[in-house]
């Protein structure tokens, strides 16, 4: 099975050893994401809503570039820095849905990268 690398400037570039996304078997594998600003490299904090819909942002971009949309979405993984954040980041998310929601979990974690609040991760198909 032969795997392919999908980058976009329209995303943050990774910050260590590793990619945006693989595809690979008919599947897309997304890096988890986090509130950079892809043009400035700077953090998105202004308010949980900014930083969240700037990770979706994020992921969005990596999807468009692998010519996918976030209907292809089977799995995600959201790391919270507190679950009481819960609330305000899911309504967020689901908002970058319609229809069938992918299957996910949710997690509170001890650190994020950089200190932020958010980081996403995500599994596509390639075909619907």
């Amino acid at each position: 099975m032969s795997k392919q690398i999908i980058k976009t400037d329209k995303a943050p570039s990774p910050i260590g050893p590793y990619n945006q996304a693989v595809k690979a078997g008919g599947m897309i594998y997304l890096s988890g994401q986090v509130a950079f600003v892809p043009a400035t490299g700077e953090l998105e904090l202004s308010s949980l809503q900014a930083e969240t819909h700037q990770v979706m942002k994020n992921l969005a971009a990596v999807l468009d570039e692998a010519k996918i949309t976030f209907a292809h979405v089977v799995k995600t993984t959201i790391f919270l820095s507190d679950m009481s954040l819960f609330a305000q980041v899911n309504e967020i998310y689901g908002s970058y849905f319609t229809g069938d929601y992918p299957a996910r979990e949710t997690v509170a974690v001890k650190g994020l990268p950089r200190g932020v609040n958010v980081e996403i991760s995500m599994i596509a198909v390639v075909d619907l």
